[in-house]
């Protein structure tokens, strides 16, 4: 699949275009999606409320919101497992949310066989009172192959209904 210009995979001019900064707004990412050889049309994929789709379909999966806002002091009880998962797959990673290879990439990121991940960066680690990467490692890396696989299409499903229909 051709990105704007015919020549650029859609992934790497997706990767790229979040690289430069700009393209997220919010908790939305701008992204291009090509129809049917008609040309391109651009998506906004909504991610603030795809956590809450994964906790419907997997209610026993372990949310790890624990930990304390800085700022408030309270326990941030949004501030989910599934939900920084997301923001590290599509912000901090620059991943399409609709595909489970990519989903299965951003699992070998948090089982420390892909990617490095950096404490830096990871969502919610400077405005909660511990960085909870740490944590989530610790919490996926519990994970079997049957949760994970789970996990990967609750997640492909949360995002599916943003698909373009043909």
């Amino acid at each position: 699949m051709k990105g704007i210009l015919g020549r650029i995979p859609i992934k790497l001019y997706l990767v790229a275009l979040v690289l430069a900064g700009g393209i997220v707004v919010g908790m939305e990412v701008l992204t291009e999606v090509v129809t049917g050889g008609h040309g391109a049309i651009a998506q906004i994929i909504r991610s603030d409320d795809a956590w809450k789709k994964v906790y419907e379909q997997l209610p026993d999966f372990p949310k790890e919101n624990q930990y304390l806002n800085k700022e408030t002091k309270k326990v941030a009880e949004d501030d989910t497992l599934v939900g920084r998962l997301i923001r590290y797959h599509l912000y901090v990673k620059g991943r399409i949310p609709f595909y489970r290879l990519d989903w299965k990439l951003t699992l070998a990121d948090y089982l420390e066989i892909y990617g490095r991940m950096d404490e830096n960066n990871y969502p919610s680690g400077n405005k909660l009172n511990k960085n909870p990467l740490a944590g989530d490692i610790a919490a996926i890396q519990k994970l079997n192959l049957a949760q994970r696989n789970a996990l990967v299409q609750a997640l492909v499903n949360a995002f599916a209904t943003q698909l373009p229909r043909k």
